[in-house]
């Protein structure tokens, strides 16, 4: 049981309104985590920052939700890693690629498989990179500059994922569908 708020747009404090209603305009809803977030202005306001960025980088959409829920499914993050597997298959990851990334093995799509490994040792090394991982990630035809792109996308995912483990949000029912829950320790 968690004890912080989910917020709405009415029980939120009025610097996180704003926030609160730019996610109800994109989603038609307002995330649970978010609500959650919306307790701290500081928070939520960052977490929007980020996440506009990371939409607007040379990253489709697919790439970036495959980055987001191989973050959510390494950080052991259960709301997130339902949440983005809904957001995976919406935006066209193959079910398969889906399944493999919510289990911890690579997609079977080459360019999705380097996006996810980057991101995984990324998390799982504190950010130091090999020269070899960053050859893999270049030789599957990305950039220097996506390659940092990627660090801003396991950015913002930390957010989510530390806030979801802190607060707990429950999961929205047009979710539980995909719950996800880490493996025993």
């Amino acid at each position: 049981m968690s004890s912080y708020p989910v917020h709405t747009i009415d029980s939120a404090p009025a610097q996180s309104r704003p926030a609160l209603e730019q996610l109800q305009r994109t989603f038609g809803m307002i995330p649970n985590i978010a609500g959650a977030m919306a307790g701290s202005p500081v928070l939520i306001d960052a977490f929007i920052g980020v996440f506009e960025r990371v939409h607007a980088s040379s990253l489709s959409e697919p790439q970036i939700q495959t980055l987001l829920l191989t973050n959510a499914v390494t950080n052991a993050s259960e709301w997130p890693v339902a949440f983005h597997t809904a957001l995976a298959l919406k935006e066209g990851v193959h079910s398969a690629d889906v399944d493999a990334i919510r289990h911890g093995a690579p997609p079977r799509d080459a360019k999705l498989a380097a996006l996810s490994g980057l991101a995984c040792t990324l998390i799982e090394q504190r950010g130091r990179l090999a020269d070899a991982d960053r050859a893999r990630f270049l030789e599957a035809g990305f950039s220097a500059e996506q390659m940092l792109e990627v660090v801003a996308v396991v950015a913002a995912s930390t957010i989510t994922n530390y806030v979801a483990s802190v607060t707990r949000p429950p999961l929205e029912a047009q979710f539980e569908a995909f719950a996800w829950h880490a493996p025993a320790a």
